[in-house]
């Protein structure tokens, strides 16, 4: 199907480098726009100064109006039941409630509207305007004294006027705390930093009854805009500069050391595997600048393979070669001997007909033996560890008995080895063959233990190996005796074998004969 052809899009490492940079960058910006939830703590912390005040000005308004003498039918109705002081527990506090995540801004506050103030009220307002102006320079907080309709009697350029008609007002007059949040109107354009808060824009108001007998005498009307952290920030603007050039040069330092230490050993490793797989030998050494620790072992690791993987090439060319001549002369024997019975035209006599015909059938034998032994090599290069173990006087008794030499276990014969008896037994039979082949009589077997492997010796009385042949033994293919009919495999077989087992095989030196020595894990 055509879309199991496509690639699937993947983004390059550089991409993804650039992306996470970007948001490296971005993250403290974007910390701007997260600063509701401490706007909306500086807001309560605004409600809470403004409660404060507010209560010290409600007792102060409230004594006033003892003071004064005020009748009661002056005052406005009742404080509600679960507004009054409770004879258990004295104390009532008030706790902020604004939410700037949650409340509604409120329009702007209503323009008072016309009224006509009670003159017991007014003087008392007369006597505390001063106070309130006195604390407004310090406390920054807008403060309006209304009486029980409402009506300013203090505070600002509102005094005779009715802020009766104003939602937390009104609450308040009805004898219950109530808080607003409303858009302020800015007496100056805000810096344009401020435009990314929400918290600058609103004004914080309350509205706290002053409570005679349990009745409403007044409210005490506040105002603040609250701080906010924007404006710190805008004020400390030069350090915030200087804290952007950090992280954009932070930034790149890190973008820097991950080039170095990441991406450009990845594209060079990228470039040296195309060299490799293009038969570019030179290509195979390490890289010039690895970066990491990781990076080193993952070089390591694939020139390594890459290593083994072109041995391996070389060793099946190799292989592919020496098959390909040992097939090829019986092959061309066994042709030239079908041509020839078969172009002689009855004229060939019967002597001369069985000498060809011998010729054919000792090469295809010889084929049919190369053949077989390729199989095993084949079966022996691929074996699994079974996990089987036998000992040599098991796998000894596994082989048919030899009539051309004799073979004798000298120490050793119970120590397990971990190794399958059948596969023991193919070992030994091929060692031993090559024994008989090169005129030995005798052949002695030990195994001795050492630790968690086991060394077995292999020797006999023969004529032993030229030291011209003594690196060839183990070549595919190498035989001395080929006339008599030797592929040259067995010691391939046999080196196969053990290595599937964890296990080695060496020739080593020998006062007369050849000697061998197998290295096994014990069982």
């Amino acid at each position: 199907m055509r879309w199991l052809s496509k690639e699937r899009w993947r983004p390059r490492l550089a991409t993804v480098v650039v992306a996470i940079l970007i948001v490296v960058m971005a993250l403290p910006l974007v910390g701007l726009f997260f600063f509701r939830l401490y706007e909306n703590q500086l807001i309560r912390q605004t409600e809470g100064e403004l409660i404060a005040q507010g209560a010290v000005v409600a007792a102060v308004y409230a004594e006033a109006v003892r003071a004064a003498g005020i009748a009661q039918e002056k005052l406005g109705p009742p404080i509600p039941a679960q507004s009054s002081n409770s004879l258990d527990y004295p104390y009532e506090p008030i706790e902020p409630r604004l939410d700037l995540a949650s409340e509604s801004v409120m329009p702007t506050r209503p323009n008072a509207l016309p009224a006509t103030a009670d003159p017991a009220f007014a003087a008392i307002g007369a006597r505390l305007d001063g106070i309130l102006d006195e604390t407004q320079k310090t406390t920054l907080a807008g403060f309006r004294l209304l009486d029980p309709h409402g009506v300013v009697i203090a505070g600002g350029g509102e005094v005779g006027l009715s802020l009766g008609q104003v939602e937390e007002v009104r609450r308040a007059l009805a004898g219950s705390y109530a808080s607003e949040l409303r858009l302020r109107v800015p007496d100056q354009p805000p810096p344009p930093l401020y435009s990314v808060s929400r918290g600058t824009k609103v004004r914080v108001f309350v509205a706290m009854p002053v409570e005679v007998g349990a009745r409403v005498a007044g409210v005490v009307y506040l105002s603040r805009t609250p701080n906010n952290i924007v404006k710190h920030l805008y004020g400390e603007r030069g350090k915030v500069t200087l804290a952007a050039i950090a992280i954009l040069g932070g930034t790149l330092l890190i973008a820097l050391v991950f080039i170095r230490t990441v991406s450009r050993p990845i594209y060079a490793l990228i470039d040296r595997t195309k060299r490799i797989a293009a038969g570019d030998r030179e290509a195979m050494r390490p890289l010039a600048h690895h970066g990491t620790r990781e990076m080193a072992a993952l070089s390591a690791a694939f020139l390594d393979m890459a290593q083994k993987l072109q041995a391996r090439s070389d060793s099946i060319q190799t292989f592919a070669t020496h098959v390909s001549h040992e097939l090829k002369s019986p092959l061309t024997a066994i042709q030239g001997a079908a041509e020839l019975l078969r172009d002689s035209g009855g004229t060939m006599d019967e002597a001369e007909r069985r000498r060809f015909s011998n010729n054919i059938v000792t090469d295809a034998g010889r084929l049919n033996l190369l053949v077989r032994r390729l199989l095993e090599l084949a079966r022996a290069e691929n074996l699994a560890p079974s996990g089987a173990s036998t000992t040599l006087g098991a796998a000894l008794a596994l082989l048919p008995v030899d009539t051309r030499l004799e073979v004798r276990i000298e120490a050793g014969g119970d120590i397990g080895l971990g190794i399958s008896g059948e596969n023991l037994a193919i070992v030994l039979a091929n060692l031993i063959d090559n024994s008989a082949r090169h005129g030995a009589k005798q052949v002695t077997i030990g195994a001795e233990r050492t630790g968690e492997r086991a060394a077995i010796h292999v020797g006999d009385d023969g004529d032993g190996i030229s030291a011209s042949n003594r690196a060839k033994v183990f070549e595919p293919f190498f035989t001395t005796r080929r006339e008599a009919g030797g592929t040259g495999m067995g010691l391939g077989i046999v080196l196969a074998l053990l290595k599937a087992h964890d296990g080695t095989i060496t020739l080593v030196d020998s006062a007369r004969g050849t000697r061998f020595e197998i290295n096994l894990p014990v069982a």
